[in-house]
């Protein structure tokens, strides 16, 4: 009979059978491991991954994973490689062959082609007496007790420990390189998380719009101006220096406390030493400082130079948060 309490029951011994199945991994782990992982980051040529079935899916992440941290990488599929794809294959590059069984016809055919050649071939498989195991410079045991298919059959458990594999050598080469998250940016311009690590204050800084008043000035003209710019605040400039900030918060506060304002001005309500940042600062740094200090704009100063006004609005926009 099939229940909610059925189906959850069955999803749950999946995610534990192949959390356990990952957790075993770490005992496999030996000096074919490091070395692989040197011969990946010595080697002057690409990585290339292959494998067929479910494992040439999982090969596929892989590739997707490496290259877009810093390991260029290009996808093999085994069957084709036999019809022709071999030739995409440099003297110098490193290939990784994926293989639960490791004695499937494809692999037994292209092991022999890739060693010919003189590639360091490194294994990733389930079977370490296979034909790929026997032939290859180093083998990353993915062994598991069993799939977490019920007939023990689909791929699960051993798709998933090729993956995690996978991930262990790309996080491998990440450390070895340096890799930071500006290099991840470099990989990963577009989309929400190409503008967070790459985009710049000045990216978003409307020059136009550039709101300031002197500490002088009336404060019907600090409304006017704040109101003009439509940015929520203006700077107070005194010989070209920042050296204030009012809000329509500020406005709003001060009609809250006074009766008359016809003889106050700029410097009696502005906010001095304000918050600023730098136009070549990356927007995620300024909406961190936003953040820090519980407000929505930020002044933009480039060596003492007032430059503009970033607002939270303008960072929302694009997406970023």
């Amino acid at each position: 009979m099939i229940t909610k309490e059925n189906i959850l029951a069955s999803a749950k011994k999946t995610i534990l059978s192949e959390s356990q199945s990952i957790a075993k991994l770490t005992d496999y782990l030996d000096e074919n491991f490091s070395r692989a992982v040197t011969a990946i980051f010595q080697s002057k040529g690409r990585l290339v991954v292959t494998g067929i079935g479910k494992s040439a899916i999982i090969a596929q992440k892989m590739v997707a994973s490496f290259n877009s941290t810093g390991t260029p990488s290009l996808f093999l599929h085994a069957s084709e490689a036999i019809h022709g794809d071999l030739g995409m294959v440099q003297n110098e590059d490193v290939i990784i062959c994926i293989s639960k069984s490791g004695n499937s016809p494809e692999i037994k055919v292209l092991v022999p082609l890739l060693k010919r050649f003189g590639n360091t071939l490194i294994a990733i498989t389930g079977n370490m007496t296979s034909f790929l195991a026997k032939g290859s410079d180093y083998v990353l045991n993915t062994t598991v007790d069993t799939e977490a298919c019920p007939n023990n059959l689909a791929p699960t458990n051993s798709t998933t420990a090729q993956l995690v594999m996978g991930d262990a050598i790309a996080v491998c080469l990440m450390e070895m390189r340096g890799f930071k998250a500006e290099d991840f940016a470099i990989y990963h311009p577009g989309g929400a998380l190409g503008k967070k690590l790459l985009m710049r204050v000045q990216d978003l800084l409307e020059h136009s719009l550039k709101p300031m008043v002197s500490p002088d000035a009336p404060i019907k003209k600090v409304i006017f101006e704040i109101s003009e710019k439509r940015l929520g605040v203006t700077a107070v400039v005194e010989n070209e220096q920042v050296i204030g900030i009012i809000t329509d918060g500020d406005i709003r506060r001060m009609l809250n406390e006074t009766d008359t304002f016809a003889t106050l001005t700029a410097k009696d309500i502005m906010t001095k030493n304000p918050k600023v940042t730098s136009s070549a600062n990356r927007l995620e740094d300024a909406l961190n400082l936003m953040e820090d200090f519980s407000i929505t704009q930020l002044i933009v100063v480039d060596e003492g130079n007032y430059k503009g006004v970033l607002h939270l609005h303008d960072i929302l926009k694009e997406g970023i948060v």
